[in-house]
């Protein structure tokens, strides 16, 4: 097992990657990225993950020099190499390289890196005992900005602002709202609460990325007869919640027991939350191998 980094057709070991100074997404954040899980020896949600990266990139106008297919199979191929059973993938893609804003001064061919490594977002105490989630003051960017659904590299400065000001603050996350006092999202992760059998998470209109592992969990949840609807939410609706939960390529499914210092139901994690913990689980035995 090695961790490896294919950078525009070079592999190489993770240690020795190397990419221009002058790259775009160094320079600007001027790039797009995914996240994938491998468990093991499957990607999950690999063609989910591609449809979003490449929509991305025709939204952005990148000249792509890899269609889809050929990429999938680049990163199959990377991942075959490390023979990391279970891992993560990160893919960037960014607009090209050359100093100065403006993309038609620079070389516009895009710079692609599949980079296959390991990732622990949370310890294993988290997923038992839940995480204590505060509301940060950072907002999410509005829509009208830039659109929540462009994974873009620059977008996370805000988030890692509120990451920071959780960690600061001795949270396990941070909750975001949007400009209007909607819940949107935490920084690395989607919400979802649960009254009953009712489950609801916020509408993608509050500023949310839409999230692969949410839409999993939306499908999982709706075929063992719940009720899963997007919606407008405000803390409010946290702190009536029976329970709640977070969702995300590296968090998975994780619960979520209080929020600024108060707590969800019972302040434990609840038999939904590891109904669909348990439901996820056996979801990721059907990824791709390779």
């Amino acid at each position: 097992m090695r961790k490896l980094v294919w950078l525009n057709g070079e592999l190489c070991a993770l240690e020795e990657a190397k990419t221009s100074v002058a790259d775009h997404a160094h320079l600007y954040g001027d790039g797009i990225f995914e996240g994938i899980r491998i468990y093991d020896g499957k990607v999950f949600k690999l063609d989910e993950h591609l449809d979003r990266l490449y929509h991305g990139i025709r939204m952005l106008g990148y000249q792509m020099p890899q269609t889809q297919e050929e990429l999938r199979g680049i990163i199959l191929d990377v991942c075959a190499k490390a023979a990391i059973p279970s891992g993560y993938i990160r893919l960037n893609v960014t607009r090209g390289t050359g100093l100065g804003l403006d993309p038609k001064h620079i070389d516009p061919r895009c710079n692609v890196m599949v980079m296959v490594s390991t990732l622990a977002l949370y310890p294993p105490e988290a997923y038992a005992n839940g995480l204590d989630v505060i509301t940060t003051s950072v907002r999410v960017i509005p829509a009208d900005s830039l659109d929540p659904r462009l994974k873009c590299i620059g977008r996370y400065a805000s988030n890692i602002l509120a990451k920071m000001e959780a960690n600061a603050r001795g949270a396990g996350e941070g909750l975001m709202l949007n400009h209007q006092g909607h819940i949107a999202e935490c920084t690395g992760d989607n919400l979802f609460v649960v009254q009953g059998r009712r489950i609801r998470t916020p509408h993608p209109a509050c500023g949310i990325l839409k999230g692969i592992t949410r839409d999993t969990v939306m499908s999982l949840a709706r075929a063992k007869g719940f009720e899963v609807t997007e919606d407008i939410l405000t803390p409010f609706d946290v702190f009536s919640a029976d329970e709640a939960f977070l969702t995300g390529t590296a968090a998975e499914v994780i619960p979520m027991v209080s929020l600024d210092g108060k707590p969800i139901g019972t302040g434990r994690p609840g038999p939904v939350t590891q109904e669909l913990m348990a439901a996820y689980k056996a979801e990721t035995g059907k990824g791709t191998a390779f």
